[in-house]
């Protein structure tokens, strides 16, 4: 079923379309009649709205590029048609004054299809092999990218530069003077060829792009002053960087870190940071990490590119995982593909255990959860005249589980019984893809955030005044300041590269104290008593978290985060299981309440909130979060960055074995009489078999990656 804002959208195109064939059609009878006033306005009208829908409503032309009638087909058959009103108007000699309009309207679009070679020319060069961000590339002599107009745009520079042509022939359609058309022609053939020689600038002289060989050979020497020695590896889609985003601070505290990306887009994907980030978009050009010094990689996420880098053997691989949690996905069988699995304490040993999936005990390593640090201990029952509810539900999978998300069916129960309560604020945070699958989820979270604004409407207070506003916009400009890179327009990778070099001094740390300013001014910007939705990526789920009381979720990594504050909290089970299956088959769901699909359970569960008194799993929750996330001493940290140390050790110890290997006389076999020559046959035949495998393959994953 489409959704609610498709239909206006095909809608709108549809009159779009009929509005285009109408003035081409009004156009072409008063060409052929000829009546001058009806053929200038429908091609001035033609012009105006063919502009405007480019420029405003690009979408709505889909429709008619998808049948070969692009940009330049239309333009080409409008200037036809005006051509043609000319030979039919009286008073406009054809041979003497329209030829020479012919000629130079046949120039200028001879120049814009010279202009869009070169321009996909100049995108080619453009286009290394490689992408970075936070090192210095200045060697590469990269450039500001050329006017959006001229390099990425060709119908706004065929509809731009062809205005003052088309005025000039309808000007010469009313007053019968050639001169007129000639002007606008000669004006619009300036604009295409200046266009022109400006764009090819950039394929000669130092704003020429540096080649692939030479992009690599800087690579090799920068990563040999740098010596990486840790590096993140990351894979996938547009919505997906936040699993590699939750590990930057982690990353950061390691010896020489490196972030290594597969997709371009996600270099703008992930966060601030002071980390050097290299994206390899093809897996060839991967290998030049096989000689550095980079001795180990952590993987936060699964995807069909990981195979590819796990393929170099020098390096040791780790996987961290995104986020634990009771489902089968947190026990993926493709971590058995690492040299390593780790986890955060006991429970997650356990899970592998039972889950029987080929990864042994022996590779499993318990490190705890570094970027817990920022979530603050419980500190007694609410104080103030509310209680501060998370509810923060999961999102569908990808397996149709009905008991995955609580949302579907049992959000809006959940969410009524809070609002019932005056004593409760409430903030929602749903997962980002939620509805991604299930439309059914989509619809619920929707109704969700109209039942939560309908009730924020009917309460009243006072208010924060204006300067809780004002402080907040600054916080805000003073963190976007640190957080994010301005580029105009037409910028491109290079010139993005360019403004990204090395960072200037210790921006992680000035991130981090901005962000805590932020995080104060925007709770501080809302009345307590005011239910709040948060679907931004800002605030994060640990500052909700610090200013929560009780959260309300599903069975994800969210709760076993949620336990380092020792905080009471409830599952919603939707599985269809019975309470004690429930908590028997999920082991984070042991010291919390249950819910049933009906909420029914809620106003208890408040009730234990603000009386300790009667809550029955107090203490199990501090054992559960000692199970789950290990031991509070050592900190996370340390076993993390020790867990790292040994790993790359056991990489150190692989290579000094290779390298005597390499080292000792080769012992020749033994051979019989007349062997040489059948044996010198095979090894040739061998080696051609080899190269010709490795060749296939290299195509087919620079297919696949491209």
């Amino acid at each position: 079923m489409p959704s609610a804002g498709l239909v206006p959208r095909r809608i709108t195109q549809l009159y779009a379309v009929f509005a285009i064939f109408a003035l081409f059609a009004a156009q072409l009878i008063g060409a052929l009649m000829p009546i001058v006033p009806l053929f200038v306005a429908a091609t001035a009208a033609g012009v105006a709205l063919e502009t405007y829908l480019q420029y405003r409503r690009p979408a709505a032309l889909a429709q008619l590029n998808r049948i070969r009638l692009d940009v330049t087909v239309r333009q080409l058959l409008r200037d036809m048609l005006v051509m043609v009103a000319l030979l039919r108007i009286e008073g406009v000699e054809p041979r003497r004054e329209q030829a020479p309009l012919l000629v130079a309207l046949g120039a200028f679009y001879s120049l814009h299809f010279l202009c869009q070679a070169i321009a996909v020319m100049v995108r080619r060069a453009r286009s290394l092999p490689i992408v970075t961000r936070n090192i210095d590339a200045s060697e590469l002599s990269l450039s500001a990218a050329p006017p959006r107009i001229l390099l990425r745009r060709p119908a706004h520079r065929l509809l731009t530069f062809a205005v003052p042509g088309t005025i000039g022939l309808l000007l010469t359609a009313v007053t019968t003077q050639a001169r007129w058309g000639a002007v606008g022609l000669a004006v619009s053939v300036a604009l295409m060829a200046g266009g022109t020689l400006h764009l090819a600038r950039w394929l000669t002289g130092r704003k020429r792009a540096k080649s692939d060989a030479e992009v690599m050979e800087w690579l090799d020497r920068w990563l040999a002053d740098y010596r990486p020695t840790v590096a993140m590896y990351f894979s996938g889609g547009t919505s997906s960087a936040y699993q590699a985003n939750m590990w930057l601070s982690t990353l950061s505290q390691l010896e020489r870190p490196l972030i290594v990306l597969r997709e371009r887009f996600m270099v703008q994907k992930i966060d601030a940071t002071d980390v050097p980030i290299i994206c390899f978009p093809k897996v060839s050009t991967m290998f030049a990490l096989e000689n550095s010094t980079l001795k180990m990689m952590l993987h936060p996420a699964n995807s069909g590119k990981t195979s590819q880098v796990l393929r170099i053997p020098s390096i040791k691989h780790a996987f961290i995982n995104h986020g634990e949690s009771d489902k089968l996905s947190s026990c993926n069988p493709y971590a058995k593909a690492y040299d390593e699995v780790w986890v955060a304490g006991p429970a997650a040993r356990e899970r592998y255990a039972l889950a029987d999936v080929g990864v042994e005990d022996k590779d499993i390593v318990e490190v705890g959860r570094p970027q817990l640090a920022p979530i603050r201990p419980y500190a007694g029952p609410p104080t103030g005249e509310y209680t501060h509810v998370l509810y923060a539900p999961t999102w569908e999978g990808w397996d149709g589980n009905p008991g995955n998300t609580s949302v579907v069916l049992a959000g809006e129960n959940i969410v009524r019984k809070l609002l019932a309560d005056p004593a409760v604020r409430l903030v929602y945070k749903p997962h980002p893809m939620t509805g991604s699958v299930d439309p059914r989820a989509g619809a619920a979270n929707e109704r969700i955030k109209a039942m939560i604004r309908e009730a924020a409407a009917k309460r009243s207070g006072a208010r924060p005044g204006p300067e809780a506003a004002a402080e907040l916009a600054r916080r805000t400009a003073e963190l976007e300041k640190l957080t994010s890179v301005s580029f105009r327009p037409g910028a491109d990778e290079l010139e993005r590269m360019l403004l990204q070099g090395t960072p200037q001094g210790d921006r992680e740390s000035e991130i981090v104290r901005a962000t805590a300013a932020w995080e104060a001014a925007y709770w501080a910007s809302f009345p307590e008593w005011e239910h709040l939705i948060v679907t931004d990526a800002r605030p994060a789920i640990f500052a909700c978290f610090n200013t929560a009381d009780l959260l309300i979720s599903d069975v994800s990594s969210v709760v076993s985060d949620w336990l380092t504050s020792e905080k009471p909290y409830a599952v919603a089970n939707t599985s269809g299981m019975t309470e004690k299956d429930f908590r028997a088959a999920f082991p984070t769901v042991t010291a919390a309440t249950v819910l049933a699909p009906s909420a029914k359970g809620v106003p208890g569960l408040l009730e234990s909130v603000r009386h300790p008194e009667k809550d029955p799993f107090a203490e199990r929750r501090a054992e559960l979060k000692e199970h789950l996330l290990g031991p509070s001493d050592p900190p996370s940290m340390e076993r993390f960055r020790a867990a790292a140390e040994a790993l790359c050790a056991q990489a150190d110890e692989r290579r000094e074995r290779m390298a005597a290997r390499l080292a000792a006389p080769a012992i020749p076999a033994p051979r019989g009489a007349g062997d040489d020559d059948a044996a010198r046959e095979a090894a040739v035949e061998g080696e051609a078999a080899v190269e010709s495998d490795a060749s296939v393959e290299g195509d087919a994953e620079d297919a696949v990656t491209a």
